[in-house]
Formats: C-alpha cells, sequence, structure tokens
C-alpha cells in the first residue's frame, strides 16, 4: 500500500539518520498475521519518510512470532514480536532463560468489527454471536441434531430478526480481522447455540468440533471478501439484504450509508471497545528487546513512528484499514518514549 509523504510533525520521531553501527541495519519484524497489514502499513511509510532501511516484517502467528522474539538478544534474532494478544508467562521465562529480561510491551490499538447494513435495509439493528452462527456455520444444531445449515431467512432462527433472505459479507481468510470474528464471533455462538457440545457429544473431539464451528457455508448465503472494506460496501450497496462485516472506523465514516447493529446488546464505539465492553474487540501489540535498542539503528524510531498520531491515532492510516485507535495512545507513546520495559510497571 502506498503512502503519501508524511508532515513535518509525524517525521519529527524520526529524524535521526541512520548509521552503520550494527552488522544489521534494518528492524526485523514477526508474528501476528492480525498485525501484519499494519505492520506492512508502517514499515513501507517509515521506509519511505526516513533516512532508516524499510523493516521487514514477517507473518507466522503470535505465538511462532513470540517464540522467535524469545531465541534470544543479537542481531541474528528478532526485534520486534507482534500479538495479537498478551505475552504469556511462560513465554516471558522463555525469554529470561534465552537472554531476554527487559521487553518493551506496546499496545497499538484494538482490532473492533462491527456488523453494518443499508441504511434502508430491513432492521438489522441487534445481533448476538447465536444469530450470525446460525446464519452461516456449515452446521448447525436443529432440532437436537447437527446438520448442514439450510436456513434461508433470519427469521427463521430468530422470529425477532427480519424475514430477510441471509447474506453475509465477511472477512477473508487472509484478511487480518477473520481471526477475531471466528474467536469472537463464530466460535461463541456455536457454543451459545449448544452445537460445540452436540458434535464433542457425538463421538467428535474438542479440536475437531472447533474447527466444524469455524467452517461457514458454501452455498453463497456467507461471501468471503478478500479485498478492503470499500469491497464490502460495494456489495451491501448492490445487496438490500446484504450484511457486511467492517472496520469501526470504516464504519463511522459511512454513516450515511450504513446503519450498525448492537452485539449482545452493546453499540460499538471506540470506548466499548478499548473497555472491552464490545464482545468483539480484542487489544493488539507488539513486543520490542530493549537490549537491541541502540544496536540496531531505527528500532526505537520505529516504535515511535508505529504509534505516533499520524499513523495510530484515529484520523491515521491504520484507523483507515480497520485498527480502533487507543484512547490511552499518548500514555503509549510516552513508555515508549522513557523505554520503560514490563518489569518497570510491575
Amino acid at each position: 500500500m502506498s503512502l503519501v509523504k508524511l508532515t513535518a510533525s509525524a517525521l519529527a520521531i524520526a529524524a535521526v539518520s541512520a548509521t552503520a553501527a550494527a552488522a544489521r541495519d534494518n528492524v526485523q519484524v514477526a508474528g501476528s498475521s492480525t498485525v501484519l497489514p499494519y505492520a506492512s502499513i508502517v514499515a513501507e511509510a517509515f521506509g519511505q519518510n526516513t533516512d532508516f532501511p524499510t523493516p521487514v516484517v514477517e507473518s507466522g502467528g503470535s505465538s511462532a512470532g513470540l517464540k522467535r522474539f524469545c531465541e534470544g538478544v543479537g542481531e541474528n534474532t528478532i526485534d520486534v514480536a507482534n500479538a495479537s494478544r498478551k505475552i504469556r508467562d511462560k513465554e516471558i521465562k522463555a525469554c529470561a532463560e534465552a537472554g531476554v529480561t527487559d521487553i518493551i510491551e506496546v499496545r497499538i490499538g484494538y482490532d473492533g468489527i462491527v456488523f453494518a447494513s443499508q441504511q434502508s435495509g430491513p432492521a438489522f439493528t441487534a445481533f448476538t454471536p447465536s444469530d450470525i452462527f446460525n446464519a452461516i456455520g456449515a452446521k448447525v444444531l436443529k432440532d437436537g441434531a447437527i446438520v448442514d445449515n439450510s436456513y434461508t431467512s433470519w427469521s427463521d432462527f430468530n422470529a425477532d430478526l427480519p424475514d430477510a433472505e441471509i447474506a453475509m459479507f465477511i472477512p477473508g481468510t487472509k484478511h487480518g480481522t477473520r481471526e477475531v470474528f471466528e474467536e469472537k464471533v463464530l466460535l461463541i455462538g456455536c457454543e451459545e447455540t449448544g452445537a460445540m457440545k452436540a458434535m464433542v457429544d457425538g463421538g467428535m473431539s474438542e479440536d475437531d468440533a472447533e474447527d466444524a464451528c469455524l467452517a461457514v457455508r458454501t452455498d453463497g448465503k456467507s461471501v468471503d471478501i478478500d479485498g478492503d472494506y470499500t469491497e464490502t460496501l460495494a456489495r451491501i450497496d448492490a445487496n438490500t439484504n446484504g450484511i457486511g462485516v467492517f472496520g469501526l472506523a470504516f464504519y463511522e465514516n459511512n454513516t450515511d450509508k450504513l446503519k450498525v447493529a448492537t452485539m449482545s446488546g452493546v453499540r460499538p464505539s471506540t470506548e466499548t471497545i478499548a473497555s472491552g465492553e464490545y464482545p468483539v474487540s480484542r487489544p493488539l501489540f507488539f513486543y520490542i528487546k530493549k537490549a537491541h535498542i541502540g544496536v540496531i539503528p531505527g528500532l526505537k524510531e520505529y516504535a515511535q513512528f508505529f504509534i505516533s498520531d499520524e499513523l495510530a491515532g484515529p484520523s491515521g492510516p491504520l484507523a483507515q484499514y480497520g485498527l480502533v485507535s487507543d484512547p490511552e495512545l499518548a500514555a503509549t507513546q510516552a513508555a515508549v518514549e522513557a523505554e520503560k520495559t514490563m518489569g518497570d510497571s510491575m
């Protein structure tokens, strides 16, 4: 994704020139596939707008990234681990055993998705995870048995929902928000409807039952969108009954076209997402090896650049891609400036 040159204020935090002080002169990052799109945007902008080389950003998942992060200190190990969850105690222990004792935790914002439909369409104003699962799950619990999903209308399984054709446009499997959609909506809905218990009682292992819960129907009622939210909006524009999954910022910029539904009785907002009250959300992080600051050129500057108002603020490019800006971003900026480690905050 190409970004315009950033303003002078955005560049002020990365004004230090790159040096040849280390054998490796670029920042190396790995981890969460959810954080990957945001980190890639930042890395490209960082390379374009500073004298430092563009950081190398790899995926692999939160656990894999933190495992690499905890391999030790030195230029042959990564500098930053992206994560869609907090680092676990056992990972902190593994890090310490390998000499990674000073870790800086950086919360970049929140992963929060909303369910919206045409302003003039059916009255889709309130959902639960059970509703979404019953609408698009590949297999559902019906009359006490697990069966292929044959529901055609929302009112088929919930009389409080409109008698409208099921047509959902959801994040594709490569999209950063697919994971939170699966974990916080499909899986919870599968549990709440009793489908998961019925699968396990029927002889499936818990792992197989979980996989079955995450499977979506392939008969056209659920459509994966691998592009950005503008593609989802176009699908909604063309389908009066369509319901799309959007990032909060995108929805807020298109309220003239879209109306949003509550989830489990909670209306999505920056406040309800940041507080955790809105259920389809989670905080996103990256972790920095403090020992690499001053050794790997541009490491601290990259972290500061990432969480600058211009990039991670509510009007920045990360919010446009789906990140919910952190209301406490200023405190995070101060902690990074001070190189405050996790131990310092205990």
